[in-house]
């Protein structure tokens, strides 16, 4: 048995992995899918039905169903409970930020995600677990062993907290392994304005650093346009609901999802590529949602950036450098990096500029860039009234 991490160091790490289930493992899969996708239905209907007639929120437990639907009882008891636990989490959220969470919806068999989540439960005197791993698999409850691609395995003091199975939309499995450990504690990395990169965002060359470094990687998407479209335009003249239309389906879905590795791929390399060479990164406040319903001529969501912030926040914190959020109003663009002039006439359209106050002339991306990276250090140490320049 895995000895429990200190809850002062814990840290969660996750391990992904491709499943190879036999035919009776992947039918049991599927109804534990569905089942979990009727009970999160039920209980989320009898709650709306149970605050309507006592103006009080209740979830009912998933045994209060079971009677009346056997077949609740042929998959994991642990994965209903877990539905229970996330509708309930779903309207803690809700309540205490309606504004970033929206209100819990009914879930459809077509557009809604397959997955579930089991938690790892250890038995007493060290007689193991109920979720384990073994040589090439993983055993899972109710499933049995499930043969599976272990590109990596834990470390033996890390300790299983839970399991999630997912099956993409091109038919494959993988299981989601989250792992806690006890981390020693990451001294506070101390910037200064040579170790610090500056972000800003850019649609034709993803972003432009501090340093007039562009990435500008592929657009996979615009590539794959012309397969794409003669894909779908086959898929139309197909009966809906044939052998032929399902396989065609499945192709579409195929490279659907070999676009979003390879967006994948770009922004977990570049993103580890940045926190190990930089000691923090100061970018901008960017409402790409908004900038996407404004921007008309580029595909603002295709790239990724959002995805490319998250990953590397997370793995800037684990390092213990900073990650510095500029506020989305202060004028990075506008803003002459030699004498902080303001330019507000500046063009939107305009990509080299000459600054009416002191004259220097500016690449925009990168002057933006560069007054991001100021202003976070300045916010970083508490003087935004004072210029830190490289």
């Amino acid at each position: 048995m895995a000895r429990k991490p200190d809850n002062k160091s814990v840290r969660n790490t996750t391990i992904k992995v491709r499943l190879d289930p036999t035919p009776a493992q992947a039918e049991l899969f599927e109804k534990t899918f569905g089942c979990c996708r009727y009970l999160w239905n039920q209980m989320l209907a009898d709650e709306e039905r149970f605050y309507n007639e006592t103006n009080v929120h209740f979830i009912p437990t998933p045994a209060k169903y079971k009677a009346g639907a056997p077949f609740l009882k042929e998959v994991d008891s642990g994965a209903l409970a877990t539905v229970h636990q996330n509708l309930r989490m779903a309207f803690q959220h809700f309540f205490d930020n309606p504004s970033a969470y929206r209100h819990p919806t009914f879930k459809t068999k077509k557009r809604s995600k397959n997955s579930y989540t089991v938690y790892c439960q250890y038995y007493a005197a060290g007689k193991g677990s109920n979720i384990y791993l073994t040589e090439n698999g993983i055993r899972l409850p109710k499933v049995g062993v499930v043969k599976a691609r272990l590109y990596r395995k834990p470390l033996h003091w890390w300790m299983l907290k839970t399991a999630t199975v997912t099956k993409t939309p091109s038919g494959k499995y993988f299981c989601s392994l989250m792992f806690a450990y006890a981390a020693k504690p990451v001294a506070p990395v101390q910037p200064t304005p040579k170790t610090t990169l500056g972000l800003n965002y850019s649609l034709s060359h993803f972003y432009v650093d501090s340093n007039g470094h562009t990435p500008d990687p592929p657009h996979w998407l615009a590539q794959s346009q012309k397969k794409l479209s003669a894909m779908q335009q086959k898929l139309c003249r197909m009966q809906c609901g044939s052998h032929n239309y399902e396989q065609q389906l499945r192709k579409i879905q195929r490279l659907h999802e070999h676009i979003a590795n390879q967006r994948k791929d770009f922004v977990h390399k570049e993103s580890r590529r940045i926190a190990n060479v930089w000691d923090a990164v100061c970018v901008k406040e960017t409402d790409l949602a908004a900038m996407a319903r404004t921007i008309k001529l580029g595909n603002v969501l295709d790239a990724g950036y959002g995805k490319f912030r998250v990953c590397l926040q997370y793995k800037l914190e684990q390092q213990g450098k900073p990650y510095i959020v500029v506020d989305k109003y202060f004028p990075s663009a506008k803003a002459c990096n030699r004498c902080g002039a303001v330019h507000d006439a500046l063009a939107p359209d305009a990509k080299r500029w000459r600054c009416p106050a002191c004259g220097a002339v500016h690449d925009r991306g990168r002057n933006a860039a560069e007054n991001l990276r100021d202003q976070g250090l300045a916010q970083y140490y508490g003087t935004e009234g004072q210029r830190i320049s490289a």
